[in-house]
């Protein structure tokens, strides 16, 4: 069933309105809840959305104004079982970067594909290793630069107690500009990598961190950087005092030419968390602007949890927002996100992160930063009898100054929990001219409502009427949704078994 949906909400002024216009797309027969998909973006009046079931692939295109499905495309030119399929959309076109394996050796191949989903000329090729018959052939990832007219192609391969890396640097044209074949040491058992990034100055990066043992927190700390056309990596160690940290997320500042590294820290080894770690790396002098510990204090964690001793409120948080201002500052949104299964005797947030791919970075590729940290959980990958419940709770917003200092704090209150899938939990941002909006379900008489706080420029924290459904089925997954426009979103819904899409204008 299509439907158009209108939901008025009146503000403090009676005269003063606002509406969301809800538009779902026709459901496919096809389109169950086994299959995997990306929403690629939204492209001279279409919305493009991938999709993959059975190692087959095809592009959806729908009209952007009503949702209609104006083609599907079967991407006939990627063979069958091949991997690691990213893209990179721009304007009025976008590529598909991916690979395949054939008698040993790896291809990673590029496709270019015009606003209606059609192949532009023939895929071209990137780069190639031989493997042999046994070799790991997941190695290839693909990043881009914000302002995307800088593209890498990188690989990682282990040899020994080694990281053998190659690195590619594309323009927006897919044209090589340099290529660099680069040597580090690694230990498996004791560092970890972060996310590996690109700025808009066609700058390689990533953080290095150090733990004491397998088990421990990071004890050290050190920012990994190469410059277009250099053949060697440039590596900064940055003080952690006295403290530990865990995972280590970086938001690259080009308007202001500086990298964030933001985390949790603990003043002991597996201790409680204290505060906010944060580390403004200064790209033009190539320096530490500035390394600040904020300690969060207790009237902000007696609301973060609402159950348990305040030492542990922090325990179970998560970064999984930095958004940027002009003026150097940013926000840090951060989730209460816990798991317990049938054959465990509990949550262990070292378990979470150091099982995470960032231990074993050459498995990158299951991760890929185009995806925006989560994914779609098919629902045939839980046949197995052990069973898994979901939390996701409260969100904590962190406001940073540019000197890296926590300046003031809000919290965000939901409670969310589900059984062997997550894909209608955690939340999503939407940014529009003065206000972050905050959309995720809360569940009321067993519906799942789409919920909007906002954000003001001022740090107003609002929560505006629900966003309800006025057809009867249909259920959102806003964490795995993408904004395509200055007050336009696509959000994935399930409907009747089926995957179809919401677009809401603002």
């Amino acid at each position: 069933m299509k439907g158009i949906i209108y939901v008025t909400c009146l503000l403090l002024l009676p005269v003063i309105a606002f509406s969301q216009r809800i538009t779902y797309s026709e459901p496919q027969r096809e389109d169950n809840r086994d299959i995997n998909f990306d929403i690629i973006g939204k492209m001279n009046n279409n919305i493009i959305v991938f999709k993959n079931a059975k190692w087959k692939y095809a592009v959806s295109v729908y009209n952007a104004a009503d949702m209609e499905l104006k083609e599907k495309v079967d991407l006939d030119f990627i063979p069958d079982k091949a991997f690691n399929v990213e893209y990179i959309a721009f304007s009025d076109n976008f590529y598909f970067i991916y690979q395949y394996q054939k008698r040993g050796i790896v291809y990673c191949m590029a496709a270019k594909m015009d606003a209606n989903g059609h192949l532009i000329d023939q895929p071209i090729q990137l780069d190639t290793t031989h493997i042999g018959g046994f070799g790991d052939n997941k190695i290839y990832s693909t990043i881009n630069s914000d302002d995307k007219k800088h593209i890498m192609v990188f690989k990682i391969q282990k040899k020994d107690d080694q990281f053998n890396f190659l690195t590619i640097l594309f323009n927006n044209k897919l044209e090589m500009v340099h290529k660099s074949r680069l040597v580090t040491d690694y230990d498996e058992h004791n560092d970890v990598y972060s996310d590996f990034l690109l700025d808009n100055d066609g700058n390689f990066l990533f953080s290095k961190s150090v733990k004491a043992n397998n088990r421990s927190n990071i004890s050290g700390l050190s920012l990994v950087t190469k410059a277009p056309f250099a053949d060697t990596f440039s590596i900064k160690k940055i003080n952690l005092s006295k403290f530990f940290i865990d995972e280590i997320k970086i938001k690259i500042d080009n308007v202001n030419k500086r990298y964030l590294l933001s985390s949790f820290y603990y003043p002991e080894k597996r201790g409680n968390i204290d505060g906010l770690f944060c580390s403004i790396w200064d790209v033009k002098g190539d320096s530490a602007y500035t390394t600040v510990f904020t300690k969060l204090d207790e009237s902000i964690r007696a609301i973060a949890k609402a159950k348990g001793n305040m030492k542990f409120a922090f325990n179970d948080f998560f970064i999984r927002h930095i958004l940027l201002k002009k003026d150097g500052s940013f926000l840090i949104a951060a989730e209460d996100y816990s798991s317990q299964t049938s054959s465990s005797s509990g949550w262990n947030r070292w378990d979470y992160l150091y099982g995470s791919p960032f231990s074993r970075p050459y498995n990158y590729y299951y991760y890929s930063p185009a995806y925006g940290g989560y994914y779609y959980r098919p629902y045939n990958s839980f046949g197995n009898a052990q069973s898994t419940r979901y939390y996701y709770d409260n969100i904590l917003l962190l406001y940073i100054s540019k000197t890296g200092r926590v300046e003031s704090d809000r919290i965000i209150n939901k409670e969310q929990y589900a059984d062997d899938n997550d894909n209608f939990l955690s939340f999503s941002t939407f940014i529009t001219e003065s206000e972050i909006h905050f959309l995720f379900n809360l569940i009321e008489k067993r519906d799942k409502l789409l919920t909007d706080n906002t954000i003001t420029s001022n740090g107003e924290l609002k929560r505006n009427p629900t966003i309800k459904s006025l057809e009867p089925g249909y259920e959102f997954m806003p964490k795995l949704s993408k904004q395509i426009g200055a007050r336009q979103i696509v959000i994935p819904c399930s409907f009747r078994n089926q995957i179809c899409f919401a677009k809401i204008d603002f």
